[in-house]
């Protein structure tokens, strides 16, 4: 026995708080901890590894309230969005979204066990609301159905491990450009959510009117606008100051702004403030299982009871969207995943000596059958949140973060009254800041050649200006093998790319 070695058992600390490891050198075997989680709580610990991955309870939970924190705006902001199609009320997606979260939360929680959350994924609910219902003439339940194949085709391309592969096989700058591209879109629609871009004759669309002298009739619209903006800045003020829930914080403080401007605006006669009162009083009810009762009847089952209904003529329409979904959620959930993790450093043990992240198979598998399960209560695609990086940044290493996530998802999901009076300005702000957010990749594109930022930059511009996500992919991916194969370059043309040009030539020259 060398004099290096140490026959001694381990010593554990009794205290209050995180477990005090004690440890042990042995000569080619590293470092041996003794947990101090007996019972109840060493199973729960044994089961995630908490040890294993020098975290603790306290720790974990931690991270799993920082993560809510970063990501309970989705439950304002998705059910507003959805109430727009005129086919599902605020109080029914409210729980949809709560729901949806919770199972693919527990999902990466149990069977990935990894400290990330899921919920429906900004940008695809966007293109699911503003471009296949109001712009392609889907109705709901037919969307649902979109999403359901979809989530189906994640599954079968998770299951031969094809997924990330088809991902790598997309040029890189149509990959940052489809990020950037939806946050821009996204940002477009808060701004016009909150009534500060409004319709214009001329130019199509325009700045909304501040003029003081029409504020008894327009003033509730005056007040929306300017919340809006109001909302964005107090968001960048929190985020700069590095508070966790900069976002709700900028949603609830800007709510209490807009009902005080409009108690303002009652007191000197503007009637359109009044009627803002009026309408609350009128439809504001403090029972939350009406939202449940709600969700029941207009949500739940819907993509199985209207959405095979899809009319033949659209059916390549329905294809183009499919590939959409399929390519924004794949990105999102990789980009989100190593994002994260990789940020988090090997030393926090979720990468493994290949630079993955751990149990990224099972991440995946989690990702798609919650993307399956949505599409069944009724919402969009359900993605990995890359807010879940805010958890991992305070400590969180294990799915214990994760299940905290759910469980006060699962507690928020009665309280769709009060959020229910969030108003859409509000909201606005956290929509235009989700896309800063996403916006920033473009650094990554190479500018300086033309065969990259064209594609990068008509898949932006498409995006915003013909008001569709798939026009603006579709865009990219045309553009990217035109200019590749007419300057010789047919090499770098991917099969995967060759074969999606293809169907989004042959979607613009039959259906759109």
């Amino acid at each position: 026995m060398t004099e290096n070695q140490n026959t001694e058992e381990p010593k554990v600390e009794e205290t209050i708080g995180e477990p005090q490891l004690a440890t042990t050198s042995q000569e080619g075997y590293g470092e041996v901890v003794a947990p101090r989680y007996k019972g109840f709580l060493g199973k729960v610990d044994k089961f995630y590894g908490i040890t294993k991955m020098k975290s603790g309870f306290k720790t974990e939970i931690v991270a799993g309230c920082t993560t809510f924190m970063t990501m309970v705006y989705i439950l304002m902001v998705h059910p507003n969005m959805f109430a727009e199609t005129g086919e599902v009320s605020y109080g029914a997606m409210y729980i949809v979204t709560a729901l949806s979260a919770i199972v693919g939360t527990l999902l990466m929680s149990f069977l990935a066990k990894i400290p990330f959350a899921q919920a429906p994924g900004m940008g695809l609910n966007a293109f699911f609301v503003y471009t296949i219902c109001m712009t392609m003439g889907y109705t709901y339940a037919q969307a649902l159905l979109i999403v359901l194949f979809s989530g189906f085709l994640f599954l079968f391309l998770t299951i031969i491990g094809a997924r990330k592969a088809i991902v790598r096989a997309v040029p890189a700058c149509i990959r940052v450009a489809i990020s950037a591209g939806i946050g821009l879109f996204v940002a477009f629609v808060g701004l016009q959510n909150a009534g500060l871009i409004v319709p214009d004759a001329g130019t199509g669309v325009a700045l909304v009117s501040f003029n003081l002298r029409t504020f008894t009739t327009d003033g509730a619209t005056m007040i929306a606008a300017a919340i809006s903006i109001a909302s964005l800045i107090i968001i960048a003020i929190f985020s700069k100051l590095n508070f966790k829930a900069s976002i709700v914080l900028g949603i609830v403080g800007s709510a209490l702004m807009y009902y005080a401007c409009c108690g303002i605006g009652v007191a000197v006669g503007s009637e359109s403030c009044k009627a803002v009162f009026t309408t609350i009083s009128e439809e504001f009810n403090l029972n939350p299982f009406v939202a449940f009762q709600e969700f029941g009847t207009q949500a739940f089952g819907q993509v199985f009871k209207n959405g095979f209904t899809v009319p033949s003529n659209m059916i390549f329409d329905f294809i183009a969207a499919l590939v959409a979904f399929a390519m924004v959620d794949m990105f999102d959930t990789l980009g989100s995943l190593m994002g994260a993790c990789q940020a988090a450093g090997k030393e926090s043990g979720l990468i493994d000596e290949k630079g993955e992240v751990k149990n990224i198979q099972r991440a995946l598998l989690s990702d798609s059958i919650a993307t399956c399960t949505g599409a069944i209560l009724g919402t969009s695609t359900v993605t990995t949140f890359v807010e879940s990086a805010s958890g991992v940044a305070v400590g969180g290493r294990t799915g214990m973060t994760a299940l905290v996530v759910a469980v006060l998802f699962a507690v928020a999901m009665f309280l769709s009254p009060i959020a229910a009076l969030i108003p859409s300005c509000a909201t606005a702000g956290a929509l235009v800041y989700v896309g800063v957010l996403m916006m920033r990749n473009v650094i990554d594109i190479d500018w300086k050649d033309p065969a990259t930022a064209v594609p990068a930059f008509l898949t932006i511009a498409v995006m915003s200006f013909a008001y569709s996500i798939s026009y603006g992919i579709a865009a990219g991916f045309i553009s990217y093998t035109l200019i590749k194969l007419c300057t010789g370059k047919i090499k770098e043309i991917s099969p995967v790319t060759a074969v999606l040009s293809l169907v989004f030539i042959f979607t613009f020259l039959f259906t759109h």
